[in-house]
């Protein structure tokens, strides 16, 4: 079973920089250095581009697609604890593990199928942020898509001053992120009993193209698949004793801490959309698909002048989370795929640019109403690379050769390729619904 001993390390400078206390120290303490790496996780499952899918859903079609956010969340669960097994048990994150048992040319398309979904995420993310800056202060769109590309030095500063830094501002905007749709949900006070409802799946989702369409887009932002990516890579931050003990608890508190941070994103990905629904669905605002739109609605609909604050301010903490974390994958991908080694800021740069400029393009050429098409078609882009992330993952973790005693169970191995199942019929679906117009 390859060991970090054969090929490099992941994340090189922060490799098991994070200290778990001895077999002495009590449970809650040992987990509890696990903490974190689920957080950075769940930032890409709350981030700008589930904004512009579960608004657009709440306004057009009430809370019918809880249900697909309930799913999408399940799988997201299912298949990052896979990931976190797989960095875990190999010492080799999803990109390594590539690059080291598929041919070079498969590995290569399969590189570029998750820099395509990075720069769909991140264009998301880039296009989040500007817009709360524009809300908030008033700053145009280019103004705040150049800005958000701090973020790369931003990742710089804080892993400088070390990994647990990183994560504790991650955690930091994730609550405030929080706080503020509790108190939108307080203010919006949605009908429970319709809520509950609509968590329950219906077969309208697959047979009404429109709302197909914007159910692919919310699983596309909610199963992400750079952070299959991600999460193989931070969990190997930790420094856990590499012995088989060591990692069997490893992996179970790297799964429960993600489990307990994913739940959270199901909290927030339903809030957007459970207040759209309350607030546009059945106020004569179906047509809502603008987040600016949203913003200047959400007050006069819901007589607080505080609730479009409290939404661009968690806009922001989201793009800004977002652009973090996607920074971050971004170098994870490119050194394991390609095994290239550039300066730490000049690669974070290279990444971040390579969302920025779509942006600067779609605005120019088509000013600011351009910007929330691309939101969406970024988030149905992402959906469609999710197969060439997940695949290659089930595939992984399901081998003994590989994983050891890690393997993972027929069980659980049948449930993932039933995810990975549902992931492909639902991309095919909307190809041909595309297709037949």
């Amino acid at each position: 079973m390859p060991t970090t001993e054969n090929h490099d390390r992941s994340l090189s400078e922060v490799f098991a920089s994070v200290r778990v206390p001895g077999p002495d120290a009590s449970w809650l303490r040992r987990f509890l250095a696990f903490v974190g790496p689920g957080y950075l996780v769940s930032v890409g499952y709350m981030d700008p581009g589930n904004w512009a899918t579960d608004l657009q859903g709440g306004a057009r079609f009430g809370y019918t697609l809880l249900s697909v956010i309930l799913l999408s969340n399940m799988m997201a669960i299912l298949l990052q604890a896979l990931s976190a097994r797989l960095g875990i048990a190999t010492g080799q994150d999803l990109a390594q593990a590539c690059r080291a048992h598929f041919p070079r040319g498969i590995s290569f398309l399969l590189w570029i199928a998750c820099e395509l979904a990075i720069i769909a995420c991140d264009l998301a993310e880039v296009i989040g942020t500007a817009v709360a800056l524009q809300l908030l202060f008033g700053l145009p769109l280019l103004a705040g898509a150049l800005i958000s590309a701090l973020d790369a030095f931003l990742v710089l500063l804080l892993m400088g001053r070390g990994f647990r830094y990183l994560e504790a501002f991650i955690i930091a905007l994730l609550a405030i992120i929080a706080l503020c749709f509790a108190v939108q949900l307080a203010i919006a006070t949605p009908p429970v009993a319709e809520i509950l409802r609509g968590f329950i799946p219906r077969t309208q989702v697959v047979t009404d193209g429109a709302m197909l369409y914007i159910a692919i887009g919310i699983i596309g932002a909610t199963v992400m698949p750079h952070n299959l990516y991600l999460h193989s890579s931070i969990v190997q931050t930790r420094d856990y004793a590499r012995t088989p003990t060591g990692k069997r608890e490893a992996i179970r508190f790297a799964t429960l801490d993600s489990t307990i941070a994913l739940t959270l994103a199901l909290f927030i990905n339903a809030a957007i959309l459970i207040v759209a629904a309350a607030a546009f669905h059945t106020s004569g605002h179906a047509d809502v698909a603008d987040i600016a739109d949203a913003y200047h609605l959400l007050a006069p609909i819901l007589g607080a002048g505080i609730a479009s604050t409290l939404f661009a301010v968690a806009l922001l903490a989201a793009g800004t989370n977002s652009t973090i974390t996607g920074t971050l994958a971004g170098q994870i991908v490119m050194e394991g795929f390609l095994h290239l080694k550039i300066p730490n800021w000049a690669r974070r740069l290279l990444t971040r640019s390579l969302a920025i400029i779509p942006v600067v393009i779609a605005t120019w050429l088509y000013g600011d109403r351009s910007v929330d098409e691309l939101l969406l078609f970024s988030q149905v882009v992402l959906s469609m690379q999710l197969p060439f992330a997940v695949i290659p993952l089930v595939w992984f973790v399901s081998r003994r050769k590989l994983m050891g005693e890690f393997v993972i169970s027929r069980l659980t191995a049948g449930a993932a390729w039933t995810v990975a199942g549902i992931i492909l019929v639902l991309n095919f679906q909307l190809l041909y619904s595309s297709l037949a117009g």
